[in-house]
């Protein structure tokens, strides 16, 4: 009877995914070949890796996978979903909603738990303030237009995003990108108090009730306000507007901020006065490049800057490494180092020294787009051999240093 009970509840499951997935009937075309466990970076560690996570489904063994915490490992950087053969949504479907059983079982890592319990009390996993969400720009002159102090349209409503408004290494590329925005004369403006978390990296860590309930509220602020189109900072922020809030209805135009920047190339290349003489490489963030396609625009810029010269990774574009923060990664250090006694962030700063070469004598820098990966890449350069030197900065920062504008 236990057996049976078991069988139709995998059954179940696999039913569920399927027709709550874009696609999802795919899963049944699953052939077992481990293409998608061979790319996972963890999945070395992984008792059922993602192919696993199918076998053990038509096994009827859900209630082991889901009894297990090795899934917690997954960073939802969507390179199996890239080379499954037979195109089944393994991110989108199969990890998240594994995720999503484990936290409705209470099997849920502490350090997760904590992120997700902030981001239900103060609407953002780094439990800070609501109220002091806009204190980045404080000091800033011209004063950045606050929506709900203004009370008048803008062309760009700029989404500026949790870690970008709250984390003290990345304020500094937001007071950057406000510099620009000025720069450029762009009539922008920002949510301030009244933005809350995307939500979209909670919802890859399986909290989908808390990624409505943030996307709900983002909308009732927006609905308040005219203008013309979204800019985000954090690529995670830019997939849940274009891709997952309109399965909600809430629906607006976006890009992320590169796409934005790299749109008005022209003007910014007459303002850029002084050369960056450095050996830069681009990382390429997994929720802007791989789910999303946006490659090109990113080097554009950099190749705009005088000054640089760009190499590349062995891993870039549609196979770039994932900086190790997706998917509740952010939330999971200590957890997937008592794992796997690695962090990806450091594989992927190896990678950077080897491209940018030993020149001492010349900057090497390795060049971001997201704000989850400025404090995780520095604390690996202080780990990796070689990196001694490397800088990291984010494409608004080296823009604004080329234009004599640092904020």
């Amino acid at each position: 009877m236990t057996e049976a009970t078991i069988l139709d509840t995998s059954k179940q499951f696999i039913n569920q995914i399927i027709s709550a997935t874009t696609d999802g009937e795919r899963i049944r075309l699953c052939l077992q070949c481990g293409a998608c466990s061979g790319v996972c970076p963890f999945g070395f560690v992984m008792k059922y890796p993602p192919h696993g996570m199918i076998a053990a489904l038509r096994a009827g063994m859900l209630d082991d996978l889901i009894s297990t915490d090795t899934s917690w490992m997954c960073v939802s950087c969507y390179a199996c979903t890239q080379v499954c053969p037979a195109k089944i949504p393994v991110t989108a479907g199969l990890t998240t909603r594994v995720k999503e059983e484990m936290l409705l079982t209470g099997n849920v890592p502490s350090e997760l738990q904590d992120a997700l319990e902030k981001a239900q009390r103060y609407f953002n996993p780094l439990g800070e303030s609501p109220r002091k969400r806009a204190d980045w720009a404080s000091d800033l002159e011209p004063e950045v237009t606050i929506m709900a102090k203004a009370k008048r349209p803008v062309d760009v409503l700029w989404f500026v995003g949790d870690y970008a408004s709250y984390h003290p290494r990345v304020m500094s590329s937001t007071r950057a990108m406000t510099k620009i925005l000025q720069a450029l004369d762009v009539d922008f403006g920002i949510l301030g108090p009244e933005e809350v978390s995307d939500g979209d990296s909670l919802r890859l860590a399986g909290e989908t009730g808390l990624f409505e309930m943030l996307a709900e509220k983002n909308a009732q602020a927006l609905g308040k306000y005219e203008f013309k189109e979204i800019i985000t900072t954090d690529p995670h922020a830019f997939n849940a507007f274009k891709n997952e809030y309109p399965n909600l209805e809430i629906s607006y135009p976006v890009r992320h901020y590169t796409q934005f920047l790299a749109e008005h190339l022209d003007q910014i290349k007459a303002l850029m006065k002084h050369n960056v003489e450095a050996t830069v490489v681009f990382h390429d963030p997994c929720y802007l490049g791989r789910v999303n396609g946006v490659f090109e625009e990113p080097r554009q810029i950099l190749q705009a800057i005088p000054g640089v010269e760009l190499v590349e990774m062995s891993h870039n574009r549609e196979n770039s490494l994932c900086c190790g923060g997706g998917g509740g990664g952010m939330w999971l250090d200590g957890f997937q180092w008592e794992k796997a006694h690695v962090r990806i962030s450091e594989w992927r700063v190896r990678e950077a020294v080897s491209a940018v070469g030993e020149d001492e004598d010349r900057p090497r820098i390795l060049v971001v787009a997201c704000p989850y990966e400025p404090p995780r890449f520095e604390d690996a350069t202080k780990t990796v051999p070689g990196a001694e030197g490397l800088l990291v900065k984010d494409i608004a920062e080296l823009l604004a240093e080329s234009m004599g504008i640092e904020g």
